[in-house]
């Protein structure tokens, strides 16, 4: 484009030369000539069109956008239009609370009111992109600057929209993915109608406030203390009833012996136990005492 106004400009030069009296009225129709090859070579140049991989183009004519767009490659396009690229690759917008890691410098992160009206704070990193047929509407009713315009303004409001529904401590756990999942939908439904489709909602981080912090810090004591304790009781409770077979098992074993062996059982028992012996003994019964009389052969 810079070529051509260049080339316009010199062939004036060569025709205001050739209408005055000056020594350069001699060189007006090279100059001309020169202008006119300048003017060529430009519009040569600025008729061809390098889109990059990812990238669409639209086309832009005197404020007047045109609805069709250029794929990536090389496009030949009329001189006199300017293209403005779009990246229609996933892109990402991170609003954190940790310096310098988001897109904004500084604390970004999102403050919200719970149910419970507490101030929760949100790290929260979404995954986009721009729809390619879309760039033109985009271009026309947004501008290039979607990701300030859109983007974080959608975001911010639609998640401190949706918070007012949780508690703080539900928010931080039992009703995180929800949380997540609802947030999406309605984002999910705003972008479509901007040209932007969602790809991801990522809720990084949640804080809560310390006084939240140190009740969820003692309940959890508590509760470790509880299941220690339950521990503890259910196992003496097993150590009581292992002691309690026990005793059962001793008393039953007394019983089956003061009620179960006859004198006769104790006569044999006590001759096997003699026998078994290794010294050599003589055993004599006594029929009137039904005792043993023993005698060591040895001696």
């Amino acid at each position: 484009m810079f070529l051509i106004f260049i080339g316009i400009a010199v062939i004036v030069i060569g025709f205001v030369a050739a209408s005055n009296e000056s020594p350069a009225k001699a060189y007006s129709g090279m100059i001309r000539l020169v202008g006119l090859l300048v003017l060529l070579v430009g519009a040569g140049l600025s008729s061809v069109k390098q889109i990059e991989p990812g990238d669409v183009g639209v086309q832009k004519l005197f404020g007047k956008v045109n609805k069709s767009i250029l794929e990536s490659g090389l496009n030949v396009i009329n001189p006199l239009v300017e293209v403005v690229t779009f990246d229609v690759r996933t892109q990402n917008y991170t609003m954190s609370a940790v310096r310098d890691e988001g897109d904004k410098a500084g604390d970004d992160a999102i403050r919200v009111l719970s149910a419970d009206g507490l101030e929760v704070v949100i790290d929260l990193t979404v995954l986009y992109r721009v729809l390619p047929n879309e760039a033109p509407r985009i271009l026309s009713e947004i501008g290039t600057d979607y990701r300030n315009t859109i983007v974080r303004p959608i975001c911010r409001t639609k998640i401190r929209d949706n918070a007012v529904y949780y508690d703080a401590i539900a928010l931080f756990s039992s009703k995180r993915d929800e949380f997540q999942a609802r947030i999406f939908k309605t984002i999910e439904s705003d972008f479509k109608g901007r040209g932007l489709v969602l790809e991801q909602l990522l809720v990084r981080n949640i804080t809560l406030p310390e006084s939240v912090k140190t009740t969820i810090e003692s309940k959890i004591n508590a509760e470790q203390e509880a299941q220690k304790m339950t521990f503890v009781l259910q196992k003496e409770k097993q150590e009581a009833e292992r002691k309690r077979v026990e005793a059962q098992g001793i008393a039953d074993y007394q019983k089956i012996l003061s009620t179960g062996l006859s004198d006769k059982q104790l006569q044999y028992e006590m001759i096997k136990a003699i026998a078994t012996s290794p010294n050599a003994k003589l055993i004599i019964l006594d029929s009137k005492r039904n005792t043993p009389l023993i005698l060591d052969a040895k001696q």
